[in-house]
This record gives C-alpha cells, structure tokens and sequence, in this order.
C-alpha cells in the first residue's frame, strides 16, 4: 500500500495526510484478518441477479430468509451473485437514502441472515458513497452541533453561482435546514432533500467512509457497487462530476479493497455517456473492475422497436475493455428506469424524442432532468422492460419472443450480465404501485409474496413461467460455453440493418456467431455454422439460415 500516501496528498494537497493515512492501514490490517477468500476473477458462469432484500414475503418471516429460500428452490442453477439492493434502514428513494450503513434493515432481518445466504452465494452490496440520509445520525448530529460532525456536509451560501452543476434531477443544489441553534444553512442535496451529500473534502468523511468499505467486506461482500460516485467531489465553477479527485477518490476505494480482499470485484455506476462511464476503468488495473453498460438497455430497446441495429451495431462495434482485468457489468432493467442520457452522442435527440413518446403512449412513463439553461429534458423512461419492448395490443408470444430476444443480446456480449429481477418473473408495468407511493420508479418495484411466485412459476400458461425458463435456458446454455468468458473479444458482422450479429472469438479461432433479427419480419442470413448450440443439434443442408420474426440462434461450426 505504498501509494496509499501519494493517493491521499493528491487528493488533501496541502494538508498533512500522515494520521489519515496510518489510520486507513491499521482499519485495513484489521479487517484482513476477518474477510474469507474470493473467487479470483470471473468466467462465463458468473451471471448476476438484482433484486431488493425484501423482494419476495412469506408471512413475518424476515425477508432475506425468504429470500434465500426462493434462491435455493428456484435460482441457485441461473446465478452465481446476487446484488441485494441497499438492505439497510432507509428513509426514501427505496433504499438509496441510509440512515445507518452499518445496519440491517429490521423487517428484512439481520446480519446473520445476511452471512446465511452469503452460505449460498456470491453477494453484492451497494456502497452509497455520495450521500447519506437527512434522518441519519451524521446529519442530525450536524444539524444539533455536535462537532464530531462539523464540515461533514457541504454548506454554501445559497448565491453561491452553480449554473456549471451537473444535475439528475430536476430540483436544486441546495437545500436550507435549520440548525438546532437557529442557524440556517444550504446544504449540497444533489438527488433529493432527503438525501445529503457527503463531504470529501473533510479527510474524517473519507475515513468514516472507508471504514464502511472495510465493514462490507468482512460481512462477505464479494461485489460491491459503488452508488452515484461520479459526485462525491464538490467545486463551484465545474460541472461537478467525474473531477479528478472523484477518480482518486475511486482509486483509493480499490487500493483498500484490493488490500483488504483480493477476488472482491468493485463496480462504479455512473449513469452517463459511454465517453465518461468508461474512464472509471482508470488504466485497466486502478480504478473500478467493472462499469455498468448503461448505454446497453436503450439501445437494445430502440433496435427492437424500430427493427433497425444500426445504432447498436455501431455502438457495439467501437467497444474496448483496456485490458484482461477489467470488463463491462452488462444489463437490460433494474430498480432505475432506461437511462436516456448514455445514449446522448449516439443517437440523435429526434430519435430519443421519438422512442420517449412512443414508449409513453403505450404507458410507459417520463423523469426529467433540469438543463444548465433552466429547460428540462427526458431522463429515463419508467417502464418494465417487458412492457417496454413491446405494445399493449400483443398477444403473450410476441411479447416473450421480443423480451427472449433481448437478453439473448445480454447474454452473448462482453461483460458480466444481470438480470433484473421483475425481468425474471416476466413482470408487467405496476401502475397500482406508483399510484401508491407517487413515484415514477415504482412502475418496476412490484414486490411479491412467494406463494404468487411459486402458482406463477408451477402454471406453465403463464408469462412468468414462459419467461423464467426461456432465461433459465439461455442462462445455462451460456454457462458451458467458454467463449461466452466476459473478456473474449467480439466482432459485429454487418448483415443487414435488421439483423444484430456478433462473433465471440478467442485466442485458437474457435468461435460462436449469435444471430438476432430485430424486425418484424422473416429474414435470410448466408452464413457457415454446421451446429445451433441453443438447440443442440445439427443444422441440416448448406442453404441460408432463416430467422423468423425477433428470433435468435447461436451458431457454431462442431467437428
């Protein structure tokens, strides 16, 4: 950890970094010796499912119990990792708000249930590194004096020029609390009033903030997604986010984990053009193991829609890991909306205009972000992606034909794939859920009691029957099939603006050709392929393989 005193002073300049720095070593050292070993690396068979804690109920029983339950009975043969939602107390945003990193949310359950399905599988945690809740007791600590808290938020006087701010969401920097001596102060609220940024500049932040790392670890954390970090690091006069104390920041986080617990696997979310999501990889070696895909679940959406892969492809075809130990999380739907602002810079605005009203005219629905100009733009669209892909007006097999057709996308690119839990189930858009809680995201929260699940599972009528074992199928078919290995490069073949069609080929020339048609209609590819791995078996004849509307194959030549 020599460059743990060189990534400090780059990140304190003038201050003295010694103490912090001892500080950080003995929390290191201490927690090196409670934290098990880890996979090292990752392969084909690693496949990610996301899912809240308390996604699945069974009466009062906590909800991770049944979680693991449901995971024995149903998922153990799909995924290796499960990536358990922020499980702790909360206060909004379903989860993303903490109150106490430290703890278990009660009516999920506790740290022993946490430990007993980490005896199942692989899990990951959120880190949420840039903000913490306004009923935390950091905060009210703040707002009541205590100096253990004192400059742990950023205050700034409200005519403070911000106009160059980055900004998420469509509500202001600042928001004004009253101190319990009468005071007031603005404080940095980049999501919401309920959810305060931290303050990194403060050195006793990151030290607390490091301790949480550690703790993770030791509870048996072997992903963790770093929440929102592209802005954790504040100065008026710059957009805000992606500075470069933010990537030091970073950096920091994966010395100590890697010091900490090698294997462990570090993943920034950072819901941004594809240009400024990848320069988290660092070097390849120093920053973030994996960035999430973000561009990947508009892009797919919108080559299905309109039955054109010209921007995927294209897309697709300029990917570039920067090298063997980096790779990309790759995913269709989670607990967010489809983010449109990845996609700004490949496809036109027209286009994303076009998808948004589309998309809401069939029920989906808009967040907005609010422009440096004062305008608001489209944000994400709130959608299951079920719904998404499809038109209320079709029948079941279309509607599962396009959404299999999808994740056969997710699953033969580079990168580790998730799958989203209400994907799994086949969910539809939860309009009573939004009507609920008045929150657009709601649309794909839908939590479930697990008798519903296991009727829903056991009719095979059902779209959710249908749908988990077309993506259980695909799921173990990938898993035997090491040129799906996340780091094997790809090639886009260009055969037609209707078909997306990719090569996996590895370091001997052995290679896998997956086939999609995006169209409506059937059509005809001249390629060489003497085996349909999906199917398992042999394809007769030389003549041109035909793909029937929105499907799928993955080819191969068998000796």
């Amino acid at each position: 950890m020599d460059i743990l005193l060189k990534r400090l002073e780059s990140i304190y300049e003038s201050e003295s970094v010694v103490s912090i720095e001892k500080e950080i070593r003995e929390r290191v050292s201490r927690a090196k010796a409670n934290v098990r070993k880890r996979k090292q690396g990752w392969d084909q068979r690693d496949v990610v499912m996301i899912t809240y804690g308390d996604q699945f109920f069974k009466g009062q029983e906590p909800t991770l119990r049944t979680l693991r339950e449901m995971y024995d009975a149903y998922l153990k043969e799909m995924f290796e990792v499960v990536h358990i939602l922020p499980f702790y107390p909360y206060s909004s945003d379903d989860g993303f708000s903490v109150i106490d990193y430290k703890m278990v949310d009660p009516k999920l359950g506790n740290w022993e249930d946490v430990n007993a399905l980490s005896n199942s599988v692989r899990l990951m945690f959120d880190y949420v590194c840039n903000h913490i809740s306004a009923k935390s007791d950091w905060f009210q600590g703040y707002l009541n004096n205590d100096p253990e808290y004192a400059d742990f938020f950023v205050a700034m006087a409200p005519e403070t020029d911000l106009s160059a701010v980055t900004r998420p969401r469509a509500t202001p920097v600042l928001t004004e609390f009253k101190l319990s001596n009468g005071q007031k102060k603005h404080i940095w609220t980049t999501f919401s009033a309920d959810q305060i940024d931290l303050n990194f500049s403060n050195p006793k932040v990151l030290l607390k903030m490091i301790d949480v790392l550690a703790f993770y670890l030791e509870e048996g954390a072997e992903y963790v997604r770093l929440d929102a970090v592209g802005f954790m690091w504040k100065e008026p006069g710059t957009s805000c986010i992606h500075l470069e104390k933010t990537h030091e920041i970073v950096k920091l986080f994966r010395d100590v984990l890697d010091e900490i617990a090698p294997g462990t696997v570090m993943i920034t979310e950072t819901n941004v053009p594809h240009k400024d999501n990848i320069t988290y990889f660092g070097n390849g070696q120093d920053e973030a193991h994996m960035v999430y895909q973000f561009p990947l679940p508009p892009l797919v959406l919108q080559a299905i829609h309109t039955g054109d892969g010209q921007a995927l492809s294209g897309w697709a075809r300029d990917l570039e890991l920067p090298g063997t130990d980096a790779t990309f999380f790759n995913f269709l739907a989670s607990h967010d909306g489809i983010g449109l602002n990845p996609i700004r810079g490949i496809l036109p605005e027209k286009e994303i205009l076009a998808l948004v009203a589309d998309l809401e005219a069939e029920g989906a629905l808009v967040s907005y972000k609010q422009n440096p100009d004062g305008t608001q733009s489209p944000y994400e669209i709130n959608v299951t992606y079920m719904d998404a892909l499809n038109r209320l007006a079709d029948n079941d097999d279309t509607r599962l034909q396009r959404f299999l057709l999808a994740h056969s996308i997710l699953l033969t690119i580079p990168g580790v794939p998730a799958v989203y839990v209400q994907s799994i189930l086949g969910a539809r858009n939860d309009l009573d859920g939004v009507a609920e809680t008045g929150h657009n995201r709601s649309i794909n929260r839908k939590k479930y009691p697990i008798s519903e699940i296991e009727a829903g599972l056991a009719d095979e009528k059902t779209l959710m029957h249908r749908t988990f074992e077309g993506i259980k199928e695909m799921i173990q078919v990938r898993k035997t099939q090491a040129l799906f290995h996340p780091n094997v490069p790809m090639e886009v073949v260009d055969l037609g603006k209707e078909i997306f069609a990719i090569r996996r080929v590895d370091a001997s020339g052995e290679s896998i050709l997956v086939l999609h048609n995006l169209s409506d209609q059937p059509i005809s590819c001249d390629v060489a392929a003497n085996w349909d791995i999906l199917k398992d078996q042999p394809i007769s004849g030389s003549a041109p393989i035909v793909l029937a509307p929105y499907e799928f194959c993955w080819l191969t030549n068998k000796n």
